[in-house]
């Protein structure tokens, strides 16, 4: 039986951006492993395979000393000659920018605790010209961002991940009960008529045609949606640029049971067309409890 696993392994100079490059897989939907020793990787591979869920890897190897390195050259022949599709990201840096770095965090280097860092620097180089002239890709952070590694390692690995895709949450909410914390865009819909002031709707929500008709159609409701969706449809390729990969949309009313519920549901539907979208109503049950609604 074909196990088909997607292994990456990181490597490379220490402080060139390990740390970095192990989020990027984290949000690429990798199963991430951060200084794995070369030793421990078989009875890794073996719980593994009992993992049906997990089908993408990436480990951070550090490489310390001549053992760390034969073994992830050991690691990447025994992957290659398997079912397991392997390759080698090696990350990069000038002497004088990992010298800086260490610097600026006041670190001292694995390989030079208690000399100077350009010899760590030297000695580490030095260890790891093997694997960085097989590795399949090298990236030099010497002159790029955090968020330009980020965007590099997604322009090649996000190739290989099927099953990745931007995704986003639009969530209603009531302002009398907080605004949510991990909303990215948070919009105010109290502007319009409320429903819970007709006692044919109050205790109905946003979910019931009777509701949606009467928000939807009250003045300014129509105009509004439509550049609120016109002005979301235009940031949504940007965001998806800039790395992130979900955005979460959350529209408030009071009570968070009509206006915003009504609004939320037609954009998280309209937006279902062309992303992967969830839609979830925070607060639309809590009027049962407090018998008040708004």
């Amino acid at each position: 039986m074909k196990n088909n696993n997607q292994f990456v392994l990181i490597t490379g100079m220490s402080g060139a951006g390990k740390t970095v490059a192990m989020q990027s897989f984290e949000d690429l939907g990798y199963f991430c492993v951060d200084n794995m020793p070369p030793t421990l990787f078989p009875k890794f591979k073996e719980l593994i395979r009992t993992e049906k869920e997990i089908k993408k890897i990436a480990m951070v190897m550090d490489l310390r000393s001549q053992v760390f390195y034969d073994g992830i050259i050991e690691i990447y022949n025994d992957l290659q000659k398997n079912d397991d599709k392997a390759e080698v990201l090696f990350l990069e840096s000038s002497d004088e920018k990992l010298v800086s770095r260490y610097k600026e965090t006041r670190r001292a280097h694995p390989l030079a605790r208690n000399g100077r860092i350009i010899d760590g620097i030297e000695k580490e180089r030095e260890l790891l010209e093997g694997i960085k002239k097989s590795a399949d890709m090298v990236i030099d952070t010497s002159e790029i961002s955090p968020r330009d590694l980020r965007e590099k390692i997604f322009d090649r690995f996000e190739i290989v991940d099927d099953n990745y895709k931007f995704h986003i949450e639009v969530m209603s909410f009531g302002f009398k009960y907080g605004v949510p914390l991990d909303a990215d865009i948070a919009m105010d819909v109290r502007f319009l008529p409320n429903p819970y002031y007709d006692k044919k709707m109050r205790y109905q929500t946003g979910l019931d045609q009777d509701v949606k008709d009467y928000v939807m159609q009250s003045t300014g409701a129509d105009e509004f949606y439509e550049k609120l969706a016109s002005l979301i449809e235009f940031t949504l390729p940007a965001y998806e640029k800039e790395g992130k990969s979900s955005l979460t949309i959350a529209i408030g009313c009071t009570g968070g049971q009509h206006r915003s519920v009504a609004m939320a549901q037609r954009l998280g539907e309209q937006l279902s067309k062309e992303y992967p979208v969830n839609i979830t109503h925070r607060d639309i049950e809590k009027h049962k409890r407090a018998g008040t609604g708004q």
